[in-house]
């Protein structure tokens, strides 16, 4: 109990003071998962919008995958995004392996089913006159899509605060594809097992009081939102 007490005292002063080590995985952590999230949005919402309006061969099939799929271990994401980046893979000869951007990617990976899902049962709950009223209306593509979007604002706004959440704490994709290189591709998981494996506990503890506080920040504005999904 002594070196958990004595840890979190220096956790808290590393925290305090602005340790540089700290702030530089800090900073990455949440760049690397916003950009993959806006990506993730960008082209999860409109395939999830369109599952939910549209019913084809494989419907089922596609959506069950979907589902499936939110529960992708980070490991194996790792491994896929490892083979394809690798000098033998077929982006290798990008040179993304071991860049922030290799993390960008496979983070999309695993962040892109939570969005479609969610979204998906977000638009499918909505009243059916909202989607009788737009075809009604004669109203563009673009036009439905933001319509829908305006509809299914707190459900959606779920979705994406659950694929941040699962995406900047991974530790498997991170690990793989980033190499956890310092001051380059060293996310606030992999410096927190690394540091921790080197002996450095409080700044090991340190690292995790920051994905702590990031995770109850997000848990606490998804509480707020489902609140008023509830209200309404």
């Amino acid at each position: 109990m002594k070196i958990l007490i004595d840890g979190m005292a220096e956790a808290f002063q590393l925290v305090v003071s602005g340790d540089p080590l700290v702030l530089d995985a800090a900073w990455r952590s949440i760049w690397v998962t916003s950009t993959a999230i806006a990506l993730a949005t960008v082209a999860g919402l409109p395939i999830g919008i369109f599952l939910a309006r549209t019913r084809f061969f494989l419907h089922r099939v596609v959506v069950t995958t979907l589902r499936a799929c939110m529960a992708l271990p980070t490991v194996f994401v790792g491994v896929v995004c490892f083979a394809m980046f690798s000098r033998q893979g077929i982006l290798g000869p990008m040179e993304l392996l071991y860049t922030p951007w290799a993390i960008v990617i496979g983070e999309f990976v695993l962040a892109l089913p939570i969005i479609i899902s969610l979204t998906y049962g977000a638009v499918q709950s909505l009243d059916p006159r909202v989607g009788e009223t737009i075809q009604t209306l004669g109203a563009r593509a673009w036009l439905r899509i933001l319509t829908y979007i305006r509809e299914a604002r707190i459900g959606i706004s779920l979705a994406i605060l659950t694929a941040f959440a699962r995406c900047v704490t991974e530790l498997g994709i991170a690990m793989m594809v980033g190499g956890n290189i310092k001051s380059q591709t060293r996310t606030l998981a992999t410096a927190t097992a690394m540091e921790t494996g080197k002996g450095e506990f409080a700044r090991g503890l340190a690292m995790g009081l920051i994905l702590l506080a990031i995770a109850i920040v997000v848990m606490s504005v998804m509480t707020w939102v489902n609140r008023q999904r509830e209200s309404r």
